[in-house]
C-alpha cells in the first residue's frame, strides 16, 4: 500500500504533468475562456446562484478556469490546489485575463497552515475531486471550518457508480465502498487520451454514504440533493453525445446516475 506521503507526490507530479497538456487541449479551450466564455456549466450555476459579492473557497481548482469564472461574475475567489505548475499556471490566466483571484498551492488538507482564519459564504469543488482525497471525514471537517454560519458547501462530482466500472465500461472491477487506496498508471490524460503522459496515480472510491456522512458528522445540513443521467464533459471512454449537448456513456446509456451534487449549509448557531 502506498504511504500518503508517496500518494502525494505521485498525484501532485501526475497533475502537474497533465496541466501543460490540459491548457493545449480543445476539452479546456483556454482561447475561448480569455475570450469571455465561462468554463462553469448549468448544474453548478443553478446551485451557485448569484455569487456577486460572495466569498468563495474553491478547492482543487486545477489551473483556475471555475475560480475566475466566478471572479467574473463577482464572486471573491480563493482556489487551492496540489499542483504548483496548475496553480503558476492559473496565477498567468488571472494576469492574462485581468481578473482577480487568490491562489494556493497545497494539500487542501493542510490548508490551514496556508490560509488563516478565514470564512466564505460558499465552499465550491466539483468534477473528479474526491477521489483523490483519503479521508472524507478530514475533508468534511476543513469544509466546515471555512464556511461561515449559514454559509454553503456546494459540491457537484462524478457519482460513484461510475468509478466501479473498469476504463472501457464493459466489466465491474472496483468496489463500490471505499476499500483502500486504488493504484493504477494513467496513460494520457481525459482532456487528451494521446498526450504523451504515462505515471502512477493513487485513488479512493467514496459512497454517497460516505460523502453525505462526513457532512452530516461535522453538523452541516442537507440543502440539496441531486443525480444526474449524463456528464456535462466528454471525458469517459464510448461516450455519446447528446442533443443538448451533454454526454451519456454508451454501454450505460441512461440507466445508471454520472454525476451528483451536494448543497450542505452550515447552522447559523
Amino acid at each position: 500500500m502506498t504511504t500518503p506521503a508517496a500518494y502525494l507526490d505521485l498525484n501532485r507530479a501526475l497533475w502537474n504533468a497533465r496541466t501543460g497538456p490540459h491548457l493545449e487541449s480543445d476539452f479546456y479551450n483556454v482561447e475561448a475562456f480569455k475570450a469571455g466564455k465561462t468554463s462553469l456549466n448549468r448544474i453548478e450555476l443553478d446551485l451557485l446562484g448569484d455569487v456577486a459579492g460572495l466569498r468563495v473557497l474553491h478547492l482543487q481548482c486545477h489551473f483556475g478556469q471555475d475560480s475566475l469564472s466566478l471572479a467574473r461574475l463577482g464572486a471573491q475567489v480563493t482556489g487551492v490546489d496540489l499542483s504548483d505548475e496548475a496553480i503558476a499556471a492559473a496565477r498567468r490566466l488571472s494576469t492574462d485575463i485581468g481578473v482577480a483571484a487568490e491562489f494556493i498551492c497545497c494539500d487542501i488538507y493542510d490548508l490551514p497552515q496556508h490560509l488563516p482564519e478565514k470564512q466564505f459564504d460558499v465552499v465550491f469543488t466539483t468534477y473528479g475531486v474526491l477521489g483523490w482525497l483519503p479521508d472524507l471525514t478530514r475533508w468534511a471537517a476543513l469544509v466546515s471550518r471555512y464556511l461561515r454560519p449559514g454559509g454553503r458547501l456546494v459540491l457537484v462530482e462524478f457519482h460513484p457508480v461510475v468509478w466501479m466500472f473498469d476504463n472501457d465500461f464493459t466489466r465491474l472491477q472496483y468496489s463500490y465502498f471505499n476499500t483502500g487506496p486504488i493504484e493504477e498508471t494513467e496513460v494520457g490524460t481525459y482532456a487528451d487520451r494521446a498526450a504523451g503522459i504515462e505515471h502512477q496515480s493513487v485513488t479512493w472510491n467514496h459512497s454517497l454514504s460516505e460523502v453525505v456522512g462526513s457532512l452530516l458528522g461535522q453538523g452541516l445540513a442537507l440543502s440539496s440533493f441531486q443525480e444526474y443521467d449524463y456528464s456535462p464533459y466528454n471525458c469517459f471512454a464510448h461516450t455519446v453525445a447528446q442533443p443538448d449537448g451533454t454526454f451519456r456513456i454508451g454501454p450505460l446509456s441512461d440507466h445508471a446516475p454520472l454525476v451528483y451534487s451536494v448543497v450542505a449549509t452550515k447552522p447559523l448557531a
